[in-house]
């Protein structure tokens, strides 16, 4: 990055003005309480007002009822207003209030603000498995040879079968307190940012059905132009490397099988000694844990909410601009209308009234002319002739 696109960024982007603002903490901490920790998406506002009014009267009674003067609503409309977008103001189908919602921008500040906290220990091991697993994945899966992944699925096999006789001989024990505590921790980072990720897709769809309704509001072609690219655009996305992998997520996750894997998985898990020890009272960590899956679902179903309501807005936006050109048509025919109505009782007394410069249009096509050819000049004989 070079210094022009980072004060670009700094001027333009959610995240950084938020990180600048001088009430940062405030809308830090009150959105990772209210959306990122119970996993919320969208709320109220009437809600959200209550509950930032709870926050703001706690903070008067620490530092003073100075601090924060301005009511709670007026507050979230700031947050939400396109100076700032911290918040996402919208209206949902199902109701005529408002509710809020974070913006990508707002979730990718709280994730480098929590970064800055030193962490218990950082998990070296667990990572590094981690990429020994995706280098092999990468190595063995994008093998043309079929001899080479043959032959390390069995070199596997031999090693989970070694593996089965240490076990079955006492040799190989289960994991120490350290390694539980290191994945553990490394679960819940990771299924925090996935989660966090499905606000961004949903922000790239909702930039996507911005971008389409301005080109056709723009465009002066027929409809039908504007229509076959917004078919191929989403086509493209629907094959690009983003739509195949959240289809696949979503195939993996709509599988009966895989979900009954995930929750036994988690309910073993948290019935570990050491996971218990870590976890302690804090019943709303070893909750965000648990409930991953479903909420996994909950964010997907939004994210597919999401398009569907984007789809049938846009439908809903054709069809009116359909309506507006077949009404405007009407209208000039009704203008005819009128006005022959108008001269039919004093209907012209002339022969001639009306003219029209020909019965149809005459039309030269520049490339329909025939190529030059030039003029032929006899030769005359003026001389004498014989008999």
């Amino acid at each position: 990055m070079d210094v022009d696109a980072i004060e670009h960024l700094r001027q333009t982007h959610a995240a950084w003005r938020l990180l600048a603002a001088d009430h940062a903490a405030v809308v830090l901490a009150f959105c990772d309480a209210l959306f990122v920790r119970p996993n919320r998406r969208g709320m109220p506002a009437a809600e959200l007002v209550a509950a930032l009014d709870g926050f703001l009267a706690d903070l008067r009674e620490r530092h003073g009822p100075d601090h924060y003067p301005k009511p709670a609503r007026q507050y979230l409309d700031d947050w939400a207003g396109p100076e700032r977008g911290f918040l996402r103001k919208y209206y949902p189908a199902s109701g005529a209030e408002a509710a809020f919602d974070l913006t990508p921008a707002t979730e990718k500040a709280l994730e480098w603000v929590k970064s800055l906290l030193p962490p218990p220990f950082v998990g070296t091991e667990s990572r590094l498995l981690a990429l020994f697993d995706l280098l092999r994945d990468l190595s063995i899966g994008g093998e043309a040879d079929p001899h080479a992944r043959i032959a390390d699925l069995e070199r596997r096999r031999d090693e989970i079968e070694r593996e089965i006789e240490r076990v079955r001989s006492g040799q190989s024990g289960p994991m120490d307190a350290t390694r539980i505590r290191e994945r553990y921790a490394q679960i819940e980072e990771g299924a925090r940012r996935l989660l966090g990720d499905f606000r961004q897709v949903e922000e790239n769809f909702r930039r996507l059905d911005a971008h389409t309704r301005e080109r056709i509001a723009l465009s002066t072609q027929q409809k039908g132009a504007p229509l076959d690219a917004l078919f191929g655009e989403t086509d493209h996305i629907r094959q690009s490397d983003q739509g195949k992998s959240f289809d696949a997520f979503w195939a993996f996750l709509m599988s009966g099988t895989r979900q009954d894997e995930l929750h036994a998985w988690l309910n073993s898990i948290h019935a570990l000694p050491t996971v218990r020890t870590m976890i302690g009272d804090d019943h709303e960590r070893a909750e965000s844990v648990r409930r991953f899956p479903v909420a996994l679902l909950e964010a997907g179903e939004q994210a597919h909410q999401t398009v569907a309501r984007l789809v049938e807005q846009l439908r809903r936006y054709l069809d009116e601009q359909a309506h507006l050109e077949n009404r405007r048509i009407v209208d000039l025919a009704r203008a005819i209308e009128s006005h022959a109505v108008k001269l039919k009782a004093s209907a012209p007394t002339v022969a001639t009234f009306a003219t029209i410069d020909a019965l149809v249009p005459e039309i030269d096509v520049p490339m329909g002319r025939v190529l030059y050819k030039p003029a032929r000049r006899p030769t005359i004989d003026t001389g004498a002739i014989a008999e």
